[in-house]
């Protein structure tokens, strides 16, 4: 197995970046053998990037992440929390990194996650302002 950096990644989707037929060279030699292991905070990063930078839509981000967990090729850190940040993320369209924060602090036993981001308070469970 072998970690790619969210710059690797981002390459295999965005074809028209440098370096993009290298990230396609390094993916097609990952196997389920030898797969390649992807990070919650490259998947955090990569929405990002998709998002801000390349302009990309939460169904377009969706399809990416989709395909990233349909693949036997890679290896996803936390695999259900990113299946549920994903799920949720497609139908009520909040910030996909918030979703991550919120449910990984459920997960570990947290009351809830203290926030200034007033929007993520109103729109994702276990979110509260500090005010």
């Amino acid at each position: 197995m072998i970690g790619v950096d969210t710059n690797v990644l981002i390459r295999l989707f965005i074809t028209e970046e440098p370096q993009s037929a290298k990230s396609a060279e390094f993916f097609a030699a990952r196997s389920p053998d030898d797969p390649a292991y992807v990070s919650l905070m490259v998947i955090a990063e990569s929405v990002w990037v998709l998002q801000r930078k390349y302009k990309q839509g939460a169904e377009q981000v969706s399809r990416v992440i989709q395909s990233i967990l349909d693949s036997d090729d890679f290896v996803v850190e936390r695999r259900e929390l990113l299946e549920w940040a994903l799920a949720n993320y497609v139908h009520v369209r909040m910030d996909f990194a918030d979703l991550l924060i919120a449910r990984a602090s459920a997960l570990a036993g947290a009351v809830h996650v203290a926030t200034f981001d007033r929007d993520a308070a109103k729109r994702i469970p276990g979110m509260e302002l500090l005010a």
